[in-house]
């Protein structure tokens, strides 16, 4: 793929993610939505349609070289959105300031400008949520052995831990 190809691609996935991120002024807030929110009014459906359009993003990322760590962290922008956007009404108020589509594309345009810099930063951040949530899952099952634990002393009538 030669150079005016990479930069119409990236020239329509500007576009793309301005048409479903804030294309649409919202009166009164001094903010913009985009039609991502609209399609997402739609129960499950529109959140899907939603997500496929957020994954164009990614696969064309892909298709112009950005490296796994980046694209993981596009995707995890795309899951936050598609997650929570499935919640009526808070999904769509998350759509104002989230923007998962304009995070995408600047997160391609910055590792085009600074391929190491965006590497190293998105392999931070990948880092950061496996601790996360491996600490998540031993808080979780530290808390559930203390749970059963409470649980089974009250039963069997031992009275205290």
């Amino acid at each position: 793929m030669n150079l005016i190809e990479k930069e119409r691609l990236r020239k329509r996935l500007e576009r793309l993610a301005w048409l479903t991120d804030s294309s649409i002024p919202v009166p009164g807030l001094n903010a913009r939505v985009g039609i991502d929110p609209l399609i997402g009014l739609l129960p499950w459906f529109g959140d899907a349609i939603g997500a496929l359009l957020s994954s164009y993003i990614v696969a064309v990322a892909a298709r112009l070289g950005a490296p796994k760590s980046v694209l993981m962290k596009m995707g995890f922008n795309v899951a936050v959105d598609a997650i929570i956007g499935v919640v009526p009404g808070v999904g769509d108020l998350f759509d104002l300031g989230w923007k998962a589509n304009q995070r995408n594309v600047r997160l391609l345009e910055y590792y085009i400008e600074r391929p190491h810099q965006a590497v190293v930063t998105s392999r931070l951040f990948l880092a950061f949520l496996t601790l996360l949530l491996v600490g998540t899952v031993i808080g979780i099952g530290f808390l559930g052995f203390w749970l059963v634990r409470w649980l089974w002393l009250a039963v069997s009538g031992h009275g205290s831990w």
